[in-house]
Formats: structure tokens, sequence, C-alpha cells
């Protein structure tokens, strides 16, 4: 489902801010696994999926999704293969338009636009099943503001938009790391409950190390642009958070130093 093969990116090359982000990087992802993606800070985690994305070109090397080399192609025509959620809540949603109109946007995703009333009944109902598996009661507040809604309605409900069309991947750039502890563990089961029911493919980056065992079929670590450690089946379920960081020190030849990741296993 997703190929990255020998790919490079650096920002800021031949200046005295050069950073090289990504270092011949490679991941296949077959279709339906979830993947945990680890890692300390610069390690290169968003830049992949901003990469993956299309939001920068690669310098170098090639993204292949669902057999579709996407490597040249424009961010919003990339778009169609993708689902997104960001770290911050007020990313990936309208404020000012309802959660009906919201979520009209996301189901029309990819279509040719026509001159015709935005949202039918039969459409209203759809919606307000699909709101009903949420358990937040959003859906009684069809014609609600987006921005009046907290950050972990507006997060889980950008994440059921991410999920309408049946992405080829979707990708979880620390969706949860902008909620409180009980709000982010809500958001978690619920993105899990809608990638086994829905079948998908998904890459999520999350500074809980706890929760990257937890979560997936499959864990990688990055360091430095590159991935050091992919391990999935039983061997990630017998994983524990000290495994991981004396795999880092290993294979790394240094200490993990991210508190956000210390502060959270």
């Amino acid at each position: 489902m997703l190929e990255i093969k020998n790919v490079y990116k650096t920002f800021n090359a031949g200046t005295i801010n050069e950073k090289k982000a990504l270092r011949n990087l490679n991941l296949t992802l077959n279709d339906g696994d979830f993947v945990t993606v680890i890692g300390g800070n610069g390690a290169g985690k968003s830049t992949m999926l901003n990469m993956i994305a299309g939001v920068y070109p690669v310098d170098a090397g090639s993204i292949t999704i669902n057999g579709t080399d996407v490597t040249g192609m424009k961010e919003h025509i990339r778009a169609r293969y993708l689902g997104r959620v960001f770290q911050d809540p007020m990313m990936g949603t309208a404020a000012d338009m309802w959660i009906e109109e919201n979520m009209a946007l996301a189901g029309r995703r990819g279509q040719r636009r026509g001159l015709r009333w935005a949202i039918n009944g039969k459409e209203r109902e759809e919606f307000k099943e699909l709101l009903k598996e949420l358990e937040l009661g959003l859906e009684n507040r069809l014609a609600t503001k987006v921005g009046l809604l907290s950050g972990g309605q507006r997060q889980a409900l950008t994440l059921l938009m991410a999920t309408m069309k049946r992405p080829d991947l979707l990708l979880l750039d620390e969706h949860t790391a902008a909620l409180d502890p009980k709000t982010a563990a809500k958001v978690l089961e619920l993105t899990d409950k809608l990638i086994e029911e829905e079948g998908l493919t998904a890459l999520m980056i999350t500074h809980n190390m706890r929760d990257a065992i937890h979560y997936g079929n499959r864990l990688i670590m990055m360091n430095e642009g590159q991935i050091i450690l992919d391990i999935s089946g039983e061997e990630k379920k017998k994983l524990t958070v000290e495994d991981l960081l004396n795999a880092f020190s290993r294979l790394s030849g240094d200490e993990f130093a991210n508190d956000r990741i210390l502060l959270a296993k």
C-alpha cells in the first residue's frame, strides 16, 4: 500500500542551518498494516509524513501509494489517496462551518462539484449514524459550528472525516498529543476501532511509548532520518518500554533524550 524507496530530504542545504531530515529512507507497508512510529526530536517522523503527503518535494527517491507513483504529484492531487489528522485539533476542519457542512466536504472529496443543494435528507441521516459511533452526542448537533466544539470532540470529528472515503493510507501525526489524557485515550480507542472496522492502512506517530506498543501490528523507531528498528507480530506484543529504550541506546549509540516521550512512558 505504501513504498518509500531511497528517499532523501535536506532543509536549508548549503547554509549554516542545514538539516538532513531524511537519509536514504526505505519503508514498505502492506495493505492493512497499522504502524506506530516513535523517535526523538528531529528524528524525521513528521518529515516522513509530510513527504508522503506531498507537503515538501523529495530531494531523491520515490514514494508509491497503492501502486501509483506520487513522487512528483502535487499535494492537493495526492490528497485523494490520503486521510490525515494533525496534532492541532484546529486543523483538518473549518471552524466557521457546521458539523454537517464539514462532513459534506469530506464526503465529496475527489468528486466533481456542481450547483445543487449542499446536503440532502439522506446524507443528513448518514452523518447522524456515523456521529453516533463517536458516542459524543454530536449526532444531535449537526448545525453546530465546529469551532464551538472541545478539542477532543473536534479531533474525533476530524478522524471520522479523514476515514469517510476510506483512504488508501491514513496519516496520524501525534493526533492525541494536544489532548488531556482521558480524551486522548478515547480518541485512540476510536482510532483503533475505525482502522480495524474499515481495514485501513495507517501510520501513527506518537510520543507515548506505551501507546506505540499497545496499538497497531507493527512499530518502527526513527533516528537521524532513518529507521533503526522495525518490529511486528508476536515480537511487538512482548515489547516493554525498557526494551525500546535499550534498543534505542544499542542501535543509535546514544541515550534517548526526548522529555515528552520519557515522561509519557
